[in-house]
Formats: C-alpha cells, sequence, structure tokens
C-alpha cells in the first residue's frame, strides 16, 4: 500500500491513520501485536523512522502500548478520532531540518563570530560536559547551538534556528522520542560540541560546517538506536529461550 507524499496531514500521520482504519476494520483486534517495523514500511512504502513516528504517534493517542522485549501491542479497539496538529513535526524531520540549516549557520559564524562569542561557547561547553545527563546539560546544549546561530549576525537564521529547537519541546511526538533516546542512555554529545567549537576557533567554515552536520547525522542515529532497543531485547529475550531450550535437550 502506497502512501502519497505532500499535502497534509504529515507523511507519518497518513500511516498512523492507515493503521487506525485497520485496527477499526478487525484486522487487528485490542490485544494484537502489530507486525514488525520492516513489514509495516514495505506494506506503506515508507522509510522505517516514519513507521516508528507513526507508531509514537499512536502510543501518544493511547491507541497501542510498546512492550519491553515484546513489541508494539494494540491496547484501543475502537481509538476516538484525533485532530490534534501539536503532532504535525515529527523529531526526524526537525533534526534533519536542523542538520540543513545549522551546518550552514555554523559555516557562516566561523566567518563572523567573535572572541567573546568564543567565550561564551567555551563556558557552555564546560556546562554541558559537567551535566550531560540532567536539565541543566540539555539547556547548555540548546543554548550552545542558539549562540552559534546569533553569531551569524542574521536575525532571519538565528530565528529559525531557535524554533527548531522550540519544536523539540512543544510537539508531544518530538517529546516521546527524545525521552525514550534519553531513557536508552542518548546524551549531548561533549566530543561532537568540542569538534565544533573548534573549527569556529579556527574561523574555518567547511571545517564548521563538517563538524555540525557530523553532530547532527550522529543525532539521528542514536535516536534511531535508541528506538530500536525494543525490538532488540525481543531478539535477545528469543535467543535466550532457544539456548535454554537447546541446553535442556543437552541435559537428556
Amino acid at each position: 500500500m502506497d502512501i502519497p507524499v505532500g499535502g497534509s496531514p504529515k507523511l507519518y500521520q497518513r500511516v498512523a491513520n492507515a493503521i487506525v482504519a485497520q485496527i477499526r476494520s478487525g484486522k487487528y483486534p485490542r490485544g494484537e501485536r502489530l507486525p514488525p517495523e520492516r513489514e509495516l514500511a514495505e506494506e506503506f512504502g515508507v522509510s522505517r523512522p516514519t513507521v516508528r513516528e507513526a507508531m509514537i504517534a499512536l502510543e501518544i493517542r493511547g491507541i497501542v502500548e510498546a512492550r519491553r522485549g515484546s513489541g508494539i501491542y494494540v491496547v484501543e479497539a475502537a481509538p476516538p478520532e484525533s485532530t490534534s496538529t501539536e503532532q504535525d513535526i515529527g523529531p526526524f524531520e526537525v533534526t534533519e531540518a536542523r542538520r540543513l540549516f545549522e551546518g550552514e549557520a555554523a559555516a557562516l559564524a566561523a566567518t563572523t563570530i567573535t572572541d567573546e562569542e568564543i567565550e561564551k561557547l567555551e563556558s557552555l561547553l564546560a556546562i554541558l560536559g559537567a551535566n550531560t545527563t540532567s536539565e541543566v546539560g540539555e539547556r547548555a546544549d540548546r543554548d550552545f547551538h542558539i549562540t552559534i546561530a546569533e553569531a551569524t549576525r542574521n536575525s532571519a537564521i538565528a530565528s529559525v534556528v531557535e524554533t527548531l529547537w522550540d519544536m523539540r519541546y512543544k510537539s508531544p511526538m518530538c517529546m516521546k522520542m527524545f525521552d525514550r533516546a534519553r531513557d536508552a542512555g542518548v546524551q549531548p554529545r561533549y566530543d561532537d560540541h568540542s569538534q565544533i567549537l573548534k573549527a569556529l576557533k579556527a574561523r574555518d567554515p567547511q571545517a564548521a560546517r563538517a563538524a555540525m552536520r557530523s553532530h547532527l547525522d550522529r543525532v539521528i542515529n542514536a535516536m534511531l538506536n535508541a528506538t530500536e532497543t525494543d525490538a532488540i531485547e525481543r531478539a535477545r529475550s528469543e535467543f535466550a529461550a532457544k539456548r535454554e531450550e537447546l541446553a535442556r535437550r543437552r541435559s537428556i
């Protein structure tokens, strides 16, 4: 089943709505485990990250739940319609947009940044390094990126970057994904930020762009890995059960 691209609602929402229709039709009754992510991606002709965003959207609506080590299960057979627009932007879209805008912002900032702004980034980096697992570190992370955007001397760029960051906190969809990543141990990367700062101090636009893009590529990969946790745990559980079965058979 192909999901057309473009228009509204967003792609992951169309996948989520299609699954809701299947639930209503009885294809997936209450208590049923949904097919694996790979199968759903093939069925709807979308990427696996889109399927993950759709699953999280359905979790937020109380339609499905993720059971650690088992999979995604239907918990509401006839879910109510949702007209919420807060979930329009998914975390992968936000981070991809950040990669585009912040990469170029870092390159431009490398040509305009002041010594005072470099000092501010050094202070923020120190705070981030000392508080990687707390909200203090998250605020320092945000302020680090906003400071770079402001260093471009372009208020439109600064506004776009700040808006993209704010989407993380305004969208339940983004918050759910980032909370899951945090629970899986994903934290702001000190080394990545250190490389960005190094390029800015060298006033090297190409290196600054590359360092920022590389950092945000790793953020995307970290989210992908974090949302694979359930599947990995399920595979480990199944492997452990098989190993116990073989051990019992050897003992006969």
